[in-house]
């Protein structure tokens, strides 16, 4: 016996597994996407557009968050730190169609408790296409801080800036009106043995190619003079200053960065660069530039369009195996196959999850009407498979109860470059005690893929 099914809303996809004796149903729900981690905040900013736009500042809400790797880092550890503006307080300020990968965004993330600070991060080259006025698209930018003190440590989205390199050098600063904001992620670190409390903060996350920016130490040897150098991945690059340490092992020095490649900015003791001597890197990018096209020549220029996040789901109905009156047992199944695409670009990743509600009693044949079989007796051992030439990898959910309060099917991480084709699967397992009534019974299993 099968329940009449609706057309799924935009945006949702429903799928209802209907069972025979003992049945569960079962309903997809595709949520818009959202992240992958860190809590939502919302937070008055102020917006000052470049200035040839020719409008005044906007006073409006970002909607941020701000995830780290380790929840529970000791002293001494380094944490990567992602700042995502899930909705921005500002939008394309002209009426010009910005196209793809013309945003540069950069920022800061706010340290308090135990160990404050700011954390300098930035974003990749990387965006849908802009339509003249409208909003900006949700972007995200990582960077890194040591951990220097044990304690409860709190993070809040800061200050950013969204630069765009096209026709025209634009930034659209946006400055958090009350900070700090409200905390988004808190970490808590443990003591350990330091043995390097050597940290850097920069002036600024980006610049044009032959600006100077400010690098701010501390922790470093009193007296001894430091190397401030630019990184482009794991390379130093040509552009290198040097400060000396101050009777504290604090220094503010410049450092002029000309190579348009660079990733991010270090500072060390000795002759190169040494973990255990230098701090950083402290997330830096080159502003683009827009160099004119040479006589006689011709620029080409194409464009990868951007997609979605989205699931499907092979059938509509599973029937899980029946079980005897007086034994009861585990009534199983397979989730019919759920593909995963992910075809949106850019760093985040993804999570599809579950939960389901309590199984009752149908049908005329039912000893007992008012008869259930509670929802934490449904369990799944979850698989996964990644389509080969995929920039991610997704990784299974545990093996589990799924309950009402939901449980992970399958996960993709962040990363620098995600995306691919992902398919899902799991066997299926309800617990019926020995003498529930017989009759058939029925749950809705709801997942959601964000």
């Amino acid at each position: 016996m099968g329940p009449t099914l609706r057309r799924p809303r935009r945006r949702r996809l429903a799928s209802l597994l209907a069972v025979t004796a003992v049945a569960v149903t079962a309903s997809g729900a595709l949520a818009c996407p959202a992240g992958a981690a860190g809590t939502n905040v919302d937070f008055a900013t102020h917006c000052i557009p470049p200035a040839i736009a020719g409008i005044p500042p906007i006073d409006g809400t970002t909607t941020a968050s701000v995830s780290v790797d380790n929840t529970s880092p000791k002293v001494g550890d380094t944490v990567t730190v992602t700042y995502k503006v899930v909705t921005a307080a500002a939008g394309n300020p002209t009426e010009l169609d910005l196209p793809a990968d013309i945003m540069t965004p950069t920022g800061k993330v706010t340290l308090g408790g135990a160990q404050t600070g700011d954390v300098t991060v930035a974003g990749p080259k990387k965006n849908d296409p802009v339509p003249g006025k409208a909003p900006f698209p949700s972007f995200s930018m990582t960077g890194t801080f040591k951990v220097t003190k044990a304690g409860a440590i709190t993070l809040s989205p800061g200050d950013y800036n969204i630069h765009t390199s096209y026709i025209l050098e634009l930034d659209t600063p946006c400055t958090v009106i009350t900070p700090p904001a409200p905390v988004s992620e808190t970490v808590t670190a443990t003591d350990s043995t330091p043995v390097n409390q050597r940290a850097i903060t920069l002036g600024s996350a980006s610049g044009n190619a032959g600006d100077g920016v400010t690098v701010n130490g501390t922790g470093f040897t009193a007296g001894a003079t430091v190397t401030l150098a630019g990184r482009s991945g794991g390379k130093q690059t040509q552009d290198t200053a040097t400060v000396t340490a101050g009777a504290q092992g604090a220094f503010s020095g410049s450092l002029v960065v000309n190579d348009k490649t660079t990733t991010g900015i270090v500072a060390y003791e000795g002759a190169s660069w040494n973990a255990d001597k230098g701090a950083g890197p402290a997330a830096y990018v080159v502003n683009g530039t827009t160099p004119p096209v040479p006589a006689g020549s011709q620029k080409l220029t194409t464009t990868v369009k951007a997609g979605t996040l989205s699931m499907s789901q092979a059938g509509d109905a599973v029937s899980l195996s029946a079980v005897d009156f007086g034994k009861g047992g585990a009534s199983t199944g397979d989730l019919n196959t759920v593909t995963v695409k992910d075809f949106r670009g850019g760093p985040a990743g993804w999570s599809l999850t579950g939960k389901v509600t309590d199984f009752t009693g149908t049908g005329a044949n039912l000893t007992d009407p008012g008869a259930k079989i509670d929802a934490g007796k449904l369990s799944w051992t979850p698989s996964c498979a990644t389509k080969a030439g995929s920039p991610s990898t997704c990784k299974a959910g545990s093996a589990g109860t799924v309950g009402t309060s939901g449980a992970t099917l399958a996960s993709a991480p962040d990363g620098t470059s995600t995306g691919g084709e992902f398919t899902v699967d799991a066997g299926l397992s309800l617990d019926v005690p020995a003498f529930t009534p017989p009759g058939s019974y029925s749950g809705v299993l709801t997942l959601t893929l964000t």
